[in-house]
């Protein structure tokens, strides 16, 4: 979770809240089965195989107050509210615990002395951090949640523009108390502290305007902000993430793109560079968000001290025994700078571009502009939807081309300045489309390349039918586009 202070938790009595071992012993009598506790450093979540039950701990943490029962009763109420956002068949409503702190019961008559958020239980194994460790999280799930993440965030509503949230005095702020939590939960952090406080002012300075900017726009939404990967959950139903931040608006008031680095980060740190990627990759296009790279990195290397301030204030006791030197070295290493590069690619429809594009950008940690995504987006038309296009006309007449051409250059120039390694996935047929692009790299001094691909013409028409029949691809091409492209297309010169 995010956590934001320098104090560690202050552990309240049992007289101010209920025994949970005699809260635990109810349940096991009344259902006939053992029950589980789980504990956090806030909460306690009791597991009885068909139901969840979390406890809010009555404790006091620079970035939370539960020490009174009216102050957790309505963060169960907004923890109910909010997460049925995204996971509605998870969390089902609040139940007020009676009785007595020594004897607490779900049943019976009273005043509540304590609430419950009631939630179904899935099973073992389903989220992401299990899944990662068991070696079994795929990259269709990966991608399935970003689909998802990016279809809660287009629908989010967005900040007034006077509210706090997203300034760039608050995400300085934001970034300072976790670094400040550091070094007070680890004296021995100190030093590193010291430096990173450093090297984030310096780049939130120059991203300043860049801040300001993103919230005009109206990407500062009511988003998770907690999305680690032990908050996705495979469900049956879908891939989705629970236990977002309820206890305080500014912690999930946030710019998409600190919403979505969060699980981006914790992939990285769990030395999952491809899923990352192939993360970024889906959610991007399904966003449009490319804008948004300029401050993507920053909130990287800041989720990761978000991590490493949580296993600080758990003193020690981390959720594995290497989660804490990744996270910061990550930190780091995510605010170096990097030199990027440009590749785009070159071939007919069915040459295998976006799939040697997508293989490469998992290895090269490079971020893709695909042309199939962005000529529909231009025209306001869903990934998968058809425009039915004829030759020649729609999405596919002249000035549509040169439209999505112009677009995929604007939004190279942006991923390239923001430092990323960046793969323009198109045809690229003309030659000055081509030399335009290579303009550019020399433009910005960085390197450029192209990834040609090709194939048997036989091979191309069943690739392409194949794909079409699917219906699971942007690209709208069919045979009578390819037998254009082939005739039409301006070979690649030796230079």
């Amino acid at each position: 979770m995010k956590a934001e202070s320098a104090d560690p938790a202050r552990p309240a009595s049992v007289e101010e809240g209920v025994r949970i071992d005699a809260l635990r012993a109810h349940l096991e009598s009344t259902l006939g089965r053992r029950v589980t506790l789980v504990e956090t450093h806030i909460s306690w979540v009791l597991l009885d195989g068909e139901h969840a039950w979390k406890i809010k701990k009555p404790v006091t943490l620079g970035f939370l107050d539960f020490a009174q029962l009216e102050a957790r009763r309505a963060c169960c109420e907004e923890e109910l509210r909010l997460n049925r956002r995204l996971a509605p068949e998870l969390y089902l409503d609040v139940v007020a615990i009676r009785g007595d702190p020594q004897a607490p019961r779900f049943d019976g008559e009273g005043a509540p002395i304590e609430y419950a958020v009631r939630m179904r239980q899935f099973a073992a194994g389903a989220l992401f951090s299990e899944r990662l460790a068991a070696g079994t999280l795929a990259a269709d799930a990966v991608e399935r949640f970003a689909l998802r993440l990016a279809a809660f965030q287009l629908e989010a509503p967005s900040a007034d523009e006077n509210a706090p949230w997203g300034s760039p005095e608050r995400v300085r702020a934001d970034t300072a108390l976790a670094l400040d939590g550091i070094a007070a939960a680890a004296g021995s952090s100190s030093p590193w502290v010291a430096a990173m406080r450093q090297r984030f002012e310096e780049k939130a300075s120059r991203l300043a305007p860049a801040f300001e900017m993103r919230k005009r726009q109206g990407w500062i939404r009511e988003g998770h902000g907690d999305l680690h990967l032990a908050n996705v959950v495979v469900l049956e139903s879908q891939v989705t993430a629970f236990d977002c931040i309820e206890f305080d608006p500014g912690l999930r008031w946030i710019d998409v793109q600190n919403d979505a680095a969060f699980l981006a980060m914790d992939l990285l740190a769990h030395d999952r560079a491809d899923l990352a990627f192939r993360f970024l990759d889906a959610w991007l296009g399904a966003l449009g968000d490319y804008e948004g790279l300029a401050v993507l990195r920053y909130y990287l290397a800041y989720r990761a001290v978000v991590r490493e301030l949580v296993a600080s204030i758990r003193g020690g006791q981390r959720a594995d025994s290497l989660a804490g030197p990744r996270y910061a070295g990550l930190a780091s290493k995510l605010l170096e700078s990097r030199q990027p590069r440009l590749l785009i690619t070159h071939g007919v429809s069915g040459s295998g571009k976006s799939y040697a594009a997508s293989r490469l950008l998992e290895r090269s940690g490079a971020i893709r502009i695909r042309s199939d995504l962005e000529r529909k987006r231009l025209y306001g038309i869903g990934a998968l939807a058809r425009s039915h296009s004829a030759l020649d006309a729609g999405l596919y007449a002249a000035d549509a081309s040169g439209r999505t051409y112009a677009r995929l250059y604007e939004l190279a120039e942006i991923s390239l300045q923001a430092g990323w390694p960046t793969i323009v996935d198109a045809t690229f047929l003309r030659a000055a489309d081509r030399e335009r692009f290579r303009a550019l790299a020399a433009r910005l001094g960085v390197p450029f390349a192209i990834l040609a691909c090709d194939a048997d013409e036989r091979i191309l028409r069943e690739r392409i039918e194949a794909r079409f029949a699917r219906g699971a691809d942007p690209s709208e091409a069919d045979v009578r586009v390819l037998g254009r492209q082939l005739s039409g297309r301006e070979p690649l010169s030796r230079d």
